[in-house]
């Protein structure tokens, strides 16, 4: 009799457990849930007071014992935005290594270059001229100088990139011989009412045609905010800009992609030449036996975790998906997204332990609308990467809460490195992942992936901020 009295009890003490944490579960975004109550309790009452009702899924994993604090819908396949950088960063760390630098090349014969291309994330304008001062020590008179960038496949937009993204700086084309992160950066400022704004643009090249018909006014009647475009679909790179710019401005630069980022590069090396007293008859794309070429003069960039933290701390989309097809080019030249994304899933199946049948890899970035994952399959890779030889390094590119220049500049700014984590966004997609380093807790692994949403995404960002905040203080 009291085995029945205590079983009824129990059994009434759990049902009022469940309802009292369904209480504090917004009832649309039931499906799975787990975590220690306390913390349930404390996410699902953030989650509601935000009013956040869209696909969503999240999961918080203590590293110190593996124990799940929380777990919602973390099986369900998400956009990963730029948190998908994580599976490529890593990735990058373990088949290229923290030493790797790319290398930028240039060769003769007689009296023709090549300018060859090795995936370099990071060119600059500079680093090019300084290889244009050395050839030009070698020869002032060229023929014809070459561009090579078989290196990588000549495929320059992921599979699943909106077509609209146009000549917006992160869809920047991908090319084995980018520089400058193959966009021109315009500067731009008020000019006299009534007249078009001030406008300059780096690097000048002959590259690009502008046109500006923008117009400074002194009043917001029927504003137009200044636009610049690219025909990007003629595929060319003829420049517009229109709108309107308010006579009080100040100088803003805008940033916006290129066709052709090889012929664009080859464009600017055949003007620096110029510079230092070397002339260049054409300049030819069409592909060279360099066995019959001398190497001549060398750049070779950073080590990897420079560029490594330049893709997590600007989230740059060039960098991951050089990086994915440089993976690729380990295998076969040239290097493709295809090898590349194979062998990422190679990795994350044969180390990380994920079932990459149940992932969606369509590209380095998250840019792809294809690309799919799951913030088990996050956590998993960030469980792993903990626990390996490479956490210092990969740990080192992540940003933490108010870090300049980083994604994360104006989040979480009071607690600094007691997080480090990467942020995704797509347009209605929201997504923030990585370390947190809580006392109550240690070190821990998170992930909370938002899609579907329309419009802003500040409480989402609200929402996945006190979440972070929640963990660290609790």
């Amino acid at each position: 009799m009291m085995n029945i009295f205590w079983g009824s009890i129990k059994k009434h003490f759990f049902i009022a457990i469940f309802i009292a944490l369904l209480s504090c579960t917004p009832p649309k975004m039931l499906f799975y849930l787990e975590g220690t109550p306390r913390l349930i309790g404390k996410i699902n009452r953030i989650i509601e007071s935000a009013g956040v009702d869209l696909n969503m899924g999240i999961k918080i994993v203590s590293l110190e014992d593996n124990k799940t604090l929380y777990a919602y819908n973390s099986q369900k396949l998400l956009m990963p935005a730029s948190t998908n950088k994580l599976y490529t960063c890593a990735a990058a760390l373990h088949y290229l290594g923290n030493d790797h630098r790319f290398k930028t090349s240039v060769l003769k014969m007689k009296n023709n270059l090549v300018l060859k291309g090795g995936g370099d994330p990071d060119l600059t304008i500079d680093q090019l001229d300084s290889l244009a001062e050395i050839v030009s020590s070698y020869i002032k008179k060229i023929d014809t100088l070459y561009i090579d960038d078989t290196f990588l496949d000549s495929l320059n937009y992921g599979e699943g990139w909106m077509w609209d993204e146009g000549p917006w700086w992160y869809a920047a084309p991908i090319g084995a011989l980018s520089v400058n992160d193959n966009c021109i950066d315009f500067y731009i400022e008020p000019g006299d009412i009534g007249s078009p704004a001030d406008i300059s643009y780096f690097p000048e090249t002959s590259y690009i045609t502008f046109e500006n018909n923008s117009v400074t006014v002194n009043d917001t009647l029927d504003f137009k905010k200044i636009k610049i475009d690219r025909d990007w679909v003629a595929t060319n790179n003829n420049f517009s800009v229109t709108g309107e710019i308010m006579d009080t401005t100040k100088r803003d630069t805008l940033y916006r992609n290129i066709y052709d980022p090889s012929l664009f590069t080859g464009t600017i090396f055949k003007k620096l030449l110029g510079k230092h007293g070397t002339t260049v008859k054409q300049l030819s794309k069409k592909n060279q036996n360099l066995n019959l070429y001398n190497e001549i003069t060398v750049h070779y960039s950073d080590s990897l975790i420079v560029s490594a933290k330049n893709l997590m701390n600007e989230s740059d989309n060039l960098t991951a998906e050089l990086l994915v097809k440089s993976i690729g080019a380990l295998d076969t030249l040239p290097g493709t997204w295809g090898t590349g994304i194979d062998s990422v899933k190679s990795f994350l199946a044969e180390h990380v332990k994920i079932d990459t049948s149940q992932i969606r890899l369509a590209d380095g970035s998250g840019v792809s609308r294809y690309t799919l994952t799951n913030s088990d399959q996050l956590i998993s890779l960030l469980t792993w990467v903990y626990n390996s030889k490479y956490k210092d390094n990969f740990i080192s590119t992540l940003p933490g809460g108010g870090w300049e220049n980083s994604t994360l500049e104006k989040r979480l700014t009071e607690e600094g490195g007691l997080i480090r984590a990467k942020t995704g966004g797509l347009s209605g997609a929201r997504n923030l992942a990585g370390y947190i380093y809580s006392q109550k807790y240690g070190a821990v692994a998170f992930s909370i992936l938002m899609n579907g949403y329309i419009g802003s995404s500040s409480k989402h960002r609200y929402v996945q901020n006190q979440i972070v905040k929640t963990i660290i203080y609790d």
